[in-house]
């Protein structure tokens, strides 16, 4: 693996780490807009769907996203995606009771797809932010 590589993947691994901290904070039952703000930068898109909205925000280059259900309460299978174009899908997916994420990844200025759900019913982006 040439350096460039080394180096995206130390980032990577440094962003996830930073979310899942914030993460760990926002799960101690803040407000939803504290849930919101566990993602960097300016919220650029929000899908939604009958279960949940999935919003997604940019941030130099990064791209970070998370579901959240329209009725929380008791644990059902969440999940969201965040793919950049050319890359594999970075994905958090379980039971939960509010949201799943926050999941961030280094797009720089490629196109990306994100697929959010919340029970039943899914959204999927198909590729934006081109």
């Amino acid at each position: 693996m040439d350096s460039g590589g080394i180096r995206r993947r130390l980032a990577l691994g440094a962003a996830v780490l930073a979310a899942s901290g914030g993460l760990a904070l926002v799960a101690s039952g803040t407000a939803q807009a504290d849930v919101q703000s566990s993602c960097a930068g300016r919220e650029v898109r929000a899908l939604s769907f009958s279960t949940g909205v999935t919003h997604v925000y940019k941030n130099d280059g990064y791209v970070c996203a998370l579901t959240i259900a329209r009725q929380p309460g008791s644990a059902q299978t969440m999940s969201v995606s965040v793919q950049a174009r050319g890359n594999r899908p970075v994905t958090d997916q379980g039971s939960y009771r509010r949201f799943a994420g926050p999941v961030t990844v280094y797009a720089g200025h490629r196109c990306v797809w994100i697929k959010g759900s919340v029970g039943r019913d899914s959204v999927d982006s198909g590729w934006i932010m081109c």
